[in-house]
C-alpha cells in the first residue's frame, strides 16, 4: 500500500520540503546523510508532537505518514549512487505495508536484475547501506537478485510473506510487479501451501503464549488477538485473492460490513497503543509490561476509581479488544480453511435435528432465522459442539447468527428450563467441556448467560502470582480439572488422577471452578461472597440443597487446603485433625483437593511445583486418614513420638548404627522433634550426626526429602549454635540461587544446632542427584560456617525488575495459638533476595529462636510462617515485646525495598 494515500496534503508539506533539502544538499560540504538525517528527524519529532496532542485520532496518518517520509528520504539517498537499469529499492515486511511507529525497522531489499553485471552495482549497493546506518534509524538490509529472491522465498514462508508485502520506494517499479506476480504462482507456494505455512505459524505463536490472550504482560504483536493475527488473515487474503487492503476481503464476501468496521477500530486502538509504547521505550517495544500499563494508562488519561485502578481499566479494554479480533481471526481462517483447502470437494452433510446440521464437519444452522425462532437454540448449538463425534467447530456463518442474536439472552431466556438444562448437560458431557466454554466465552455468550462472568472478563490481577486475566484464569481451572481424567497426568497426579473418576458428579466440581473466582473485584471477601452468589446459579439450573451446599462450601473455602499446608504446621496431629473437622467427611476433601490442585495449576504453571504439590498431597492423605478412622479418636503424641523411634531404630539397625550413641543423641531432643519428623528423616539425621567424626560443623545434602509427601532437596545442618545462624544459612543459600520452601530448627540440650532446609533450584525442581554438586554445595556451606565472622548478613543482590514494581508494604501478623508452645509470625511483603537472612538478623537482636519456618512465593510478594520462642523454648506473651517485632521487622524490611529502588 501507498502510505502516501492515507496522509494529508497538508502534513505531507509540513514534514518533507524536498526542494529545501536539496538546496542543503547543494550547499553542505559534510556527507548528504547528516542533511537527511536532520530532515527525517525534524519529521519525527513533528509528527511525534502530534501524536501527544491527538492520541488515537490521526494515529492511522502518522504511522502512514512516518512510512512516506522514510521512502522521500530513501529516494533522495538512493539517488546519490549510480544503478543498474534493473534495480529498485523495495520497502518489505511491516514497511511494506507502510506502516512506521517511532521505533519499527525499516526492512529494505535491494532486488537487482539477474543479467546486471555485478560490477555495475556492487559498490553502489555497499555504500548504500552503509549510508543508511548514518541516518540513525533502525534499518534491516538486504541485497539480492531476483533468482536469489526466488530461491529463498520457496523455502521460507517468512520471507515469502514480507516479499508478498512488498513495495517499490524508488527505481525501476517494473522489477517489483514481475515479483509479485511470480509469488502469487504455484512456482512460489501453492494457494493449500501458503495457507497451512501461516496457520502453522499461528499456532506455534499461540503455543508460546498458553493459547491465551488473557496473559498479563501480552505482546501488541503476537500474542491471541494481537496485530499479527490481522496480517495473518492480511496475507492469506493477498495469497488467495490476490487482494491489496483488507476492504478487499469484504468485496469477496469474507467480511461483513460490522467486521470490517471493528477490523479497523481495532488496528486503530492498537496502533495507538504500540505508538505510545515506542515513545515512552525509546526503542522498539511491543510487549505490554507491568511498568509501561501503568504509564499508559496514565499517557491515556485513565484514572483510579473505587471499582479498579486506572492500569486495570486500560488493560480491561485491550483484553476485550484482543478476546474478539481472536475470535474474528479464527472465524475468517476456517472461512479460508473451506475455501482453499475444500473449495472442490463434495459437502457430507449429517443431519442433527430441525435445527442443525453438520456439513463437513462444521455445525451449520438450516436457515437464519433459527435462532429468532426458537432461542434457546443459543445454547443448544454448544451442546451439539460438545458431544457430536462428527461436529469440530461452529461453522463461520453460523457463528455469525449467534453474535448478532445474542441480545436474546435475556433474564427470561437465562431463566428458561430448556437452556438451564442444555447448559448442564453441556457441563456433564464427557469430552470437550472446556473447549466448549471457551467458544462460548469468546463469542460472548458465556458472559450473556452467566452475567456474573461479564464482571471478571478482562479483569487483570496486577501481580505475578497470577497470569492471567480472572476470566482466563478461570477457564483454565476447568481446562485443569478436565485433564485430570487423561491417563497422561496419573504420573504427575496420582491422587487426583485417581479421585476425579471417584467422586459421584463431575459437574459440581466444574461448577466450583467456574464459580470460586466470580466475586473477586466486587470488595469484600470474594470467597463468600461467590458462595452465596452460586447459590442463585444452582437454583436456577435445579439443583438439589445437598449439591448446593457442596458447591457453596467448596467455593467458600477454596483457599483453605493450600493456606492450611502452605502456612501451617502440618507434620503436627493437632493441625490435620483441626482441619480435618473444618471438612467433614472424605467426599468433602475429595471435592476440595481436586479444586485446589487445579486452581494453583492453572493460576500460574510457573509457581506449581513439587514442593507445593507435595504439602498438599501430605494434607490430604493425613486428613483422609483421620477421617477414616473417625474424628471422634484421640490424639496422643506419646504414642506417635514412641512410633517414630521404634521405626527409626529398625531403619538405624539396618545400617549398624550403635544403640548407645543413638540413644544418647535422641536423649538430646525434645518431643516436637520426633512428631514433626518422620522415621526416614529421623534415622537419616542420626546416622549422619553419629558417623561424623569432625569436630567442624556437619553438612549433608539429599536429593530428595525422607518425608513421602516433601517434593524437594533436604540441606541438614548440624553445628554449634551462635548468634545469626538462621540468618546466614539463609544468605548462604540465597547465594546458591536455591529457594527454601520449609526450615526446621532444633537446638539441642547440650547447645547444637540442627537445622533442616527443603529446597528447590529456580526451575522449581530437586538437586542434581550427582557427587559433584552436592560436594560443592557441602563446600560451600561447611566454609561458611567455619568462618561465623564473615556471616552474610545481606545477600547483595539487584532485586529484579518486576518485583521493583510491586513495593508492597509489609504485613506481620503475630498470633499465640491456644495450645500451642510457640508464637506464630505471619509475614506477608515484597520478595526480593536476601529476605530471610534479614528476617532472621531481626530475631536474632531480639533473642528470639525460630523453631520452624513456611516459606511460600506467591509472585511478587512472599507470605511467610515462622514459629518462635522465647531464649528458654516458651512462647512470648508480652505485648509490648511482641510489637517491638512487629515494627522491628517493618523496619528492616520497607527500608530495603525503598533503598532497591
Amino acid at each position: 500500500m501507498n502510505p502516501k494515500h492515507n496522509v494529508s496534503l497538508e502534513l505531507r508539506q509540513a514534514i518533507f520540503n524536498q526542494a529545501q533539502i536539496e538546496a542543503d544538499i547543494a550547499n553542505t560540504t559534510g556527507p548528504v546523510t547528516m542533511v537527511l538525517k536532520q530532515a527525517l528527524q525534524t519529521g519525527h519529532e513533528y509528527l511525534d508532537d502530534i501524536f501527544r496532542a491527538s492520541r488515537h485520532q490521526r494515529v492511522i496518518e502518522l504511522v502512514n505518514a512516518r512510512a512516506w517520509l522514510s521512502d522521500r528520504i530513501l529516494a533522495i539517498l538512493w539517488q546519490q549512487f549510480t544503478w543498474p537499469a534493473n534495480a529498485t529499492l523495495l520497502a518489505v515486511g511491516g514497511y511494506g505495508r507502510g506502516e512506521l511507529h517511532p521505533h519499527s525497522d525499516i526492512d529494505l531489499l535491494i532486488l537487482i536484475g539477474d543479467d546486471a553485471e555485478p560490477a555495475s552495482w556492487e559498490s553502489s549497493a555497499q555504500g548504500f547501506v552503509t549510508a543508511l546506518w548514518d541516518l540513525g534509524a533502525i534499518i534491516g538490509s538486504s541485497v539480492r537478485t531476483m533468482s536469489e529472491c526466488k530461491e529463498q522465498a520457496r523455502g521460507d514462508i517468512t520471507i515469502a510473506t514480507n516479499l508478498i508485502e512488498s513495495r517499490a520506494i524508488t527505481g525501476q517499479a517494473f522489477m517489483r510487479k514481475h515479483l509479485f506476480r511470480w509469488l502469487m504462482t504455484d512456482d512460489a507456494w501453492t494457494d493449500e501451501a501458503f495457507y497451512k505455512a501461516r496457520v502453522q505459524a499461528q499456532q506455534e505463536r499461540y503455543k508460546r503464549t498458553n493459547e491465551t490472550e488473557y496473559n498479563l504482560e501480552p505482546n501488541l504483536k503476537t500474542s491471541p488477538g494481537g496485530l499479527r493475527d490481522i496480517q495473518t488473515i492480511t496475507w492469506i487474503g493477498k495469497r488467495h485473492f490476490g487482494l491489496r487492503y483488507m476492504r478487499d476481503l469484504y468485496k469477496h464476501d469474507f467480511v461483513t460490513d460490522k467486521e470490517l468496521s471493528f477490523f479497523y477500530r481495532a488496528i486503530e486502538y492498537l496502533w495507538t497503543i504500540r505508538y505510545a509504547l515506542h515513545l515512552q521505550n525509546k526503542r522498539p517495544e511491543d510487549r505490554l509490561l507491568f511498568d509501561q500499563q501503568r504509564k499508559l494508562a496514565e499517557f491515556f488519561a485513565y484514572q483510579d476509581n473505587d471499582k479498579a485502578l486506572a492500569v486495570e481499566q486500560f488493560m480491561r479494554k485491550y483484553y476485550r479488544v484482543a478476546m474478539r479480533l481472536a475470535e474474528l481471526n479464527q472465524t475468517l481462517l476456517q472461512l479460508f480453511d473451506q475455501a482453499i483447502l475444500h473449495a472442490d470437494q463434495a459437502d457430507v452433510v449429517v443431519k442433527v435435528n430441525r435445527r442443525f446440521e453438520i456439513r463437513n464437519g462444521l455445525l451449520e444452522a438450516k436457515h437464519d432465522k433459527v435462532f429468532l425462532a426458537q432461542p434457546f437454540a443459543l445454547m443448544e448449538a454448544y451442546v451439539i459442539l460438545a458431544q457430536h463425534e462428527g461436529c469440530t467447530a461452529i461453522g463461520a456463518e453460523t457463528q455469525r447468527l449467534i453474535r448478532s442474536h445474542r441480545p436474546l439472552m435475556d433474564d427470561k431466556l437465562r431463566r428458561d428450563i430448556r437452556v438451564n438444562s442444555l447448559f448442564m448437560e453441556l457441563l456433564r458431557s464427557p469430552k470437550r467441556v472446556s473447549h466448549t466454554l471457551q467458544d462460548m466465552q469468546r463469542i460472548g455468550l458465556l458472559s450473556d448467560y452467566l452475567p456474573a462472568f461479564n464482571h471478571i472478563t478482562g479483569q487483570m490481577q496486577h501481580d505475578l502470582f497470577h497470569i492471567y486475566t480472572v476470566d482466563a484464569h478461570t477457564l483454565k481451572v476447568v481446562k485443569r480439572m478436565r485433564e485430570m481424567l487423561l491417563p497422561r497426568e496419573r504420573e504427575r497426579f496420582p491422587i487426583a488422577t485417581r479421585i476425579i473418576h471417584e467422586i459421584p458428579k463431575i459437574e459440581l466440581l466444574y461448577i466450583a471452578g467456574l464459580y470460586h473466582d466470580i466475586a473477586k473485584g466486587k470488595g469484600g471477601d470474594h470467597s463468600k461472597l461467590g458462595a452465596e452468589e452460586v447459590r442463585d446459579f444452582c437454583q436456577q439450573h435445579h439443583l438439589g440443597k445437598w449439591d448446593t451446599d457442596l458447591i457453596s462450601w467448596l467455593i467458600r473455602n477454596h483457599l483453605l487446603m493450600s493456606m492450611t499446608a502452605q502456612k501451617r504446621d502440618i507434620a503436627n496431629p493437632e493441625v490435620i485433625h483441626e482441619f480435618a473437622s473444618h471438612v467433614g467427611d472424605e467426599l468433602h476433601l475429595d471435592y476440595l483437593y481436586l479444586l485446589t490442585v487445579c486452581d494453583i495449576w492453572g493460576t500460574n504453571p510457573e509457581l506449581w511445583n513439587n514442593w507445593r504439590a507435595s504439602l498438599i498431597r501430605q494434607l490430604y492423605t493425613e486428613t483422609n486418614r483421620v477421617l477414616r478412622l473417625g474424628l471422634d479418636q484421640p490424639l496422643d503424641n506419646e504414642t506417635l513420638i514412641e512410633q517414630t523411634q521404634q521405626d527409626a531404630r529398625k531403619l538405624l539397625l539396618e545400617k549398624r548404627i550403635n544403640p548407645a550413641s543413638v540413644q544418647d543423641l535422641w536423649n538430646k531432643l525434645g518431643d516436637d522433634y520426633f512428631i514433626r519428623e518422620r522415621a526416614a528423616t529421623v534415622a537419616w539425621h542420626t546416622q549422619q550426626i553419629v558417623n561424623h567424626q569432625s569436630q567442624g560443623p556437619l553438612v549433608a545434602i539429599s536429593e530428595f526429602s525422607f518425608n513421602d509427601f516433601e517434593g524437594g532437596s533436604q540441606i541438614f545442618v548440624y553445628t554449634k549454635d551462635q548468634p545469626n545462624l538462621f540468618a546466614a544459612m539463609c544468605a548462604i543459600i540465597g547465594q546458591l540461587n536455591l529457594n527454601i520452601f520449609d526450615a526446621r530448627i532444633i537446638t539441642t540440650d547440650d547447645g547444637y544446632s540442627m537445622d533442616t532446609f527443603i529446597v528447590l533450584d529456580q526451575e522449581g525442581e530437586t538437586l542434581d542427584e550427582t557427587a559433584e554438586i552436592r560436594l560443592r554445595l557441602q563446600e560451600k556451606l561447611t566454609h561458611a560456617l567455619q568462618n561465623p565472622k564473615d556471616f552474610p548478613y545481606l545477600v547483595q543482590q539487584r532485586t529484579p525488575r518486576l518485583h521493583k514494581l510491586f513495593a508492597l508494604p509489609t504485613q506481620v501478623d503475630i498470633t499465640n495459638p491456644e495450645g500451642y508452645s510457640w508464637t506464630r509470625v505471619e509475614l506477608t511483603c515484597a520478595d526480593r533476595p536476601g529476605l530471610l537472612a534479614q528476617v532472621g538478623l531481626v530475631f536474632m537482636r531480639m533473642g528470639i529462636s525460630i523453631q520452624k519456618a513456611k516459606i511460600q512465593s506467591m509472585g511478587e510478594r512472599v507470605e511467610d510462617v515462622f514459629f518462635i520462642t522465647d531464649v528458654d523454648g516458651y512462647r512470648i506473651m508480652d505485648d509490648e515485646v511482641l510489637m517491638t517485632l512487629k515494627e522491628q521487622i517493618c523496619l528492616e524490611l520497607d527500608s530495603h525495598i525503598s533503598q532497591a529502588q
